[in-house]
């Protein structure tokens, strides 16, 4: 089993950084994969950062490269989502989900979500 609890969000304007954090805890954190999702109202669930067991590997889609990225710190069982130059279409609950295997942007992939936290970009 692992836990995981985001933290992170709120209400920023157009243009700013925010970075999420998401803290796991149970089993060993470095046999899972790592995937922020975020999930806007009447949209899909959809991947938006990836980092692979040992951090060697990260993946972020197209629509995201340049703006978002993904990090975890080993010590204290973290991963972080750094959120860059932020418009309202980014608007979501943005969810921290592990799995035992590689990244996957399939939802169905992941074995543990967290609660989510909210983002709202305001212009």
């Amino acid at each position: 089993q692992v836990q995981l609890a985001e933290s992170g969000g709120g209400l920023v304007q157009a243009g700013d950084s925010l970075r999420l954090s998401c803290a796991a805890s149970g089993r060993a954190f470095t046999d899972y994969a790592m995937g922020w999702f975020r999930q806007a109202p009447g949209k899909e669930r959809e991947l938006v950062a990836g980092i692979n067991k040992d951090g060697s590997t990260t993946y972020v889609p197209d629509s995201a490269q340049g703006r978002f990225s993904i990090s975890r710190d080993y010590s204290n069982g973290m991963v972080y989502l750094h959120l860059g130059n932020l418009n309202p279409g980014d608007t979501a609950v943005y969810y921290c989900a592990a799995r035992n295997g590689y990244i996957s942007t399939s939802i169905n992939a992941y074995d543990y979500w967290g609660q989510g936290t909210q983002v709202t970009v305001s212009s």
